[in-house]
């Protein structure tokens, strides 16, 4: 019988790790009203300090990714995760509203960068040749399914108790996490006496040492080197536009749509929920098949049948009929991150290994900006024509847009890649 390979002890202290950041980030929505109540801040006021975190945690991760080749993978995994939690034990002091600006927004946001941008692709591509996607997947979905246990624990905790008990029980989190990774978190396969899972011959290009170099320097030099790159354009647009169609428009706008057809909030935000479980089986699918499948195909078709669902959208709920928005919640789910597996295996090929994590982070922040685009448009198109049908359109539309970006680079052969 095989030696279990540690490997993947490091992709479920990941797994576990991506799950805590992502609950912490997107905790913030249950936060808004409790405290509107306790410290009378207005509802901009609170909503621009969790602006800030999501632009944060979205250009925060090719920096991110630098700061890891320069002082070390479990080095900087503590540190965010320590981030993290000091600005929850912050949360219970604060009073004024520069304060949440500073706790909710800038540490919230920098502490979980790492976590739900580059990290993914860094343990893939340190400790996996084989199966490199299919951890890919089974690390990405770990951020939905934070998202979808914890957060109606959360909102019921402070509905029967307080927001301050529902902050203690993800701050007890963060620290068993911070346990976990001091425990058992490595740096490399070597650390352990071990090469990648997969790995067949004694190849030390994967355990390069850490870069005596200047991270912000390392970050900005690899933009400048993307922005040459005609692959760069394509798979930051693609992904902008994944941003734009995903977290932006559905996670932000969704559950308002909804109600404006006369579907109850608690219903509406079942189905967001609902998304999520198909989100989790459909992205470590995706993870699975990016080892097998020309990447660019996958990316066509998942950014093809989401325009398709998001045209569906307007149609499902005029019907009136439950069994439509459940078939919607289910077919986008499926595709929810689906995008991501295959977009790090395209990175990975188009950019070297090496520099694949970087030119990542960057396409992740292109990412955000256009989740930001579609969280500000959808309500400025709302506002104009006083229905967000139009924004489902466009959205759907650029879909389609994005489709004939991937389809433009040239063809991937995963197989190739497990050297």
């Amino acid at each position: 019988m095989k030696k279990f390979h540690y490997s993947w002890i490091i992709l479920a202290v990941t797994f576990f790790s991506i799950i805590v950041a992502g609950i912490i980030r997107s905790s913030s929505g249950v936060f808004i009203d409790p405290f509107e109540l306790e410290f009378g801040w207005s509802r901009p006021a609170i909503s621009f300090a969790f602006a800030v975190s999501l632009f944060l945690y979205g250009f925060s991760g090719p920096f991110m990714a630098a700061f890891v080749e320069v002082f070390g993978l479990k080095r900087m995994m503590l540190y965010s995760m320590l981030t993290l939690s000091s600005g929850l034990a912050l949360t219970f002091v604060m009073q004024t509203q520069w304060q949440l600006i500073l706790i909710w927004g800038v540490m919230i946001g920098v502490g979980s960068g790492l976590f739900l941008t580059v990290l993914s692709t860094q343990i893939a591509n340190r400790w996996f040749v084989k199966q490199r996607g299919l951890a890919v997947g089974i690390l990405t979905a770990s951020t939905a399914t934070g998202q979808l246990i914890l957060l109606p624990v959360l909102a019921t905790i402070i509905d029967h108790y307080s927001w301050r008990y529902a902050t203690g029980l993800i701050f007890i989190l963060s620290l068993l996490i911070l346990i976990l990774i001091l425990l058992f978190m490595k740096d490399f396969p070597q650390d352990k006496g071990l090469l990648p899972y997969g790995q067949e011959n004694n190849d030390q290009s994967a355990a390069q040492p850490t870069i005596k170099q200047n991270p912000f320097k390392l970050a900005l030099g690899t933009l400048m080197e993307g922005l040459r790159l005609k692959e760069f354009w394509l798979l930051a647009g693609s992904f902008f536009i994944c941003g734009l169609s995903t977290s932006g428009l559905i996670g932000t706008h969704f559950i308002s749509y909804c109600i404006g057809f006369g579907i109850p909030v608690v219903t509406a935000a079942a189905m967001l929920s609902f998304m999520g479980v198909f989100d989790l089986v459909g992205t470590t699918l995706s993870g699975w098949l990016s080892d097998r499948i020309d990447n660019r195909w996958l990316l066509f078709w998942y950014y093809a049948l989401r325009g398709i669902s998001l045209l569906f959208l307007p149609f499902a709920l005029a019907q009136g009929s439950y069994v439509w928005l459940v078939i919607f919640s289910i077919f986008y789910g499926l595709d929810w991150i689906a995008t991501v597996p295959p977009t790090i295996g395209l990175a990975r090929r188009e950019f070297g290994l090496k520099k694949s994590t970087l030119m990542y982070g960057w396409i992740m922040a292109a990412h955000q900006v256009g989740a930001g685009v579609a969280a500000f448009g959808g309500g400025v198109i709302f506002k104009v024509f006083g229905s967000y049908q139009w924004a489902f359109i466009l959205a759907g539309s650029m879909c389609v847009l994005a489709s004939l970006f991937v389809i433009m680079l040239k063809k991937h052969q995963p197989k190739l890649e497990e050297i």
